[in-house]
């Protein structure tokens, strides 16, 4: 069970502590945050091994940026971002598939605007397919192959949740250019499952 957050000034006590280089103070950070940051970090990384390594990975981070926290958000806000950071960069160091244009991924219109190509329409147990260990595998691939900055938009947006305006803030971007991050990531990963979640009965078009 994840421990209940610590309240601001536990949190003020503890960044002092750390600062002070009170080694107690590294292991009530782990056991005060740790929960929810591999919880952020398993929504990327679905591999426990890969998990943690990259856990270990963002309290090291923490660690050596402790001195530079301005306080600004709160610690639990601050260490959620180096997780999410830590959980990308393991995903990028993988390349578990070449990256694509995102162009290449995206459905192919007619000059009319109409789908070259249309999309089949995914069983009602699409759902409950990307339940599956299988299946969970094949979008984690197909989302590894996306170009890394759509990548990073669609895991902040949609796997971690972040309103447009954070996910923009996460990546040094615009909002509108996050959008189109966005936007164009899941046309891309809609066209890599197409084939994986139609319907058995409902052959290809072509």
């Amino acid at each position: 069970m994840v421990p209940p957050e610590p309240t601001p000034d536990a949190d003020e006590a503890l960044i002092a502590a750390l600062r002070a280089g009170d080694e107690s103070a590294y292991e009530a950070l782990i056991t005060g945050h740790g929960g929810r940051m591999l919880a952020a970090i398993r929504r990327i990384l679905h591999n426990a091994d890969d998990a943690q390594d990259a856990l270990q990975e963002a309290f090291l981070s923490a660690f050596k940026a402790i001195e530079r926290f301005e306080g600004q958000s709160k610690l639990s806000t601050w260490l959620h971002r180096i997780a999410v950071n830590a959980a990308l960069m393991k995903l990028r160091s993988q390349k578990r598939r070449k990256e694509q244009s995102v162009e290449s991924l995206q459905p192919q219109f007619t000059d009319h605007g109409h789908f070259l190509e249309p999309p089949a329409p995914w069983s009602d147990s699409a759902e409950a397919a990307l339940e599956r260990e299988e299946t969970r595998q094949i979008v984690q691939e197909a989302i590894a192959g996306l170009p890394e900055n759509h990548r990073n938009a669609l895991l902040l947006r949609d796997i971690q949740g972040l309103s447009n305006e954070d996910v923009a803030k996460e990546l040094g971007v615009t909002v509108n250019a996050a959008k189109i991050r966005v936007h164009r990531a899941r046309l891309a990963l809609r066209g890599v499952l197409d084939g994986h979640l139609r319907p058995e009965s409902q052959p290809a078009e072509g």
